[in-house]
């Protein structure tokens, strides 16, 4: 087992790898489990895995009560958090209970927020089904829903108390969720690590073809990148943490102009938001052009939308502008763009112009 601890002082926790953890997850929880039964919310897609973990924490002792909501990203909603918070309560969940997350990054962020409002603040755990889960939403204690204005606009910084990754799991996700998962594997080279971008390009395939090695590698790899930088600034308060978001702001217009919606699942979104980003910098004369080409071939090769033909993007580069400025990084009518510098060299730029974006987006093929 793979033991990466996230350090946050009196929040602190450890993120566990190991295949087949699923079946010994029981053993883990039991120590943090109550008297009452621990509720596991999950999805309707994800029968197998909760039958697996139910039989695993009653081997553990620990009796369970499953919450299954509806799969996709319409759950991340003010009706699904209304519902789910009124389920918790009529269970008798409290303050010292762990709510089990099983699922993907839909679930967790839905579940921890849940647990950062219900009674001021209870316990949960993460146990991510998805790659995109595995290596990014289930560590770091960002948790939201969406608004009718935005993505992940009403939300929390709550810590889990554990998370528990099994990549066997990864054996049941259609194909095109491991590619959107493999995305922000990706962006982990990009940000401030050369060297791994360049696995991905060699190893990228393999991953995703069911490698294990492959997999065991990219999710440990990312998971003590991401523990590190969360460690060094957890509410993104020194800019470190902000590098996280390389092609979201880009990626969340895209999303919202398909309606949030799986016409463009968010580790599509981005990846064409990464590629959007570099090609950027490169039309600002900050990176060369050989890197944007770089990045676009590789998300391209791997299945991945390289850009807003690829995403199925029509719309205008101002109305897709007008989307970024319901982003909730905007402070002072100012939204901070990821750029780049090269490749592993993000950085965030608090001085770009967003006509100068539609200008560029205008310019993109469709």
């Amino acid at each position: 087992m793979t033991v990466i601890p996230v350090s946050l002082g009196d929040r602190s926790y450890d993120v566990r790898i190991a295949p087949g953890l699923l079946a010994r997850a029981g053993d883990l929880i039991a120590p943090l489990a109550g008297k009452r039964p621990v509720a596991i919310v999950t999805d309707s897609n994800l029968g197998p895995h909760l039958a697996t973990l139910r039989a695993s924490l009653a081997q553990s002792g620990v009796a369970a009560e499953p919450i299954i909501l509806p799969p996709g990203e319409a759950s991340k909603s003010w009706s699904m958090l209304e519902q789910l918070t009124d389920t918790l309560l009529s269970l008798g969940v409290e303050r010292d209970d762990h709510v089990i997350a099983l699922g993907g990054g839909v679930i967790g962020d839905l579940v921890g927020f849940v647990t950062a409002i219900l009674k001021r603040g209870c316990n949960f755990i993460q146990v991510p089904t998805t790659l995109l889960a595995q290596v990014d939403s289930s560590v770091g204690g960002k948790t939201a829903i969406n608004a009718r204005a935005g993505k992940n606009l009403v939300g929390a910084f709550h810590q889990p108390a554990l998370v528990l990754i099994d990549p066997d799991v990864l054996a049941t996700l259609p194909p095109r969720e491991l590619r959107a998962g493999y995305a922000e594997v990706v962006k982990y080279g990009l940000i401030d690590d050369a060297g791994f971008f360049a696995w991905c390009e060699a190893q990228g395939a393999a991953l995703l073809a069911g490698d294990a090695s492959a997999r065991a590698t990219a999710i440990a790899h990312s998971v003590a990148a991401k523990a590190r930088i969360v460690g060094a600034d957890e509410r993104e308060t020194t800019g470190t943490r902000a590098l996280l978001n390389l092609g979201h702001t880009f990626g969340h217009a895209l999303e919202a102009e398909t309606g949030f919606t799986d016409r463009l699942l968010h580790g599509e979104a981005v990846a064409a938001g990464m590629a959007l980003a570099f090609a950027f910098s490169a039309d600002q004369g900050l990176c060369a052009d050989e890197d944007a080409a770089r990045v676009a071939a590789h998300l391209s090769a791997v299945g991945l939308p390289d850009g807003l033909a690829a995403a199925g993007i029509t719309a205008s580069g101002e109305a897709l502008v007008a989307h970024m400025r319901h982003d909730k990084k905007m402070a002072g009518g100012t939204l901070p763009f990821l750029l780049a510098r090269g490749i592993g060299r993000t950085y965030l730029d608090k001085t770009v112009d967003l006509a100068a974006v539609a200008d560029f987006l205008n310019r993109q093929p469709r």
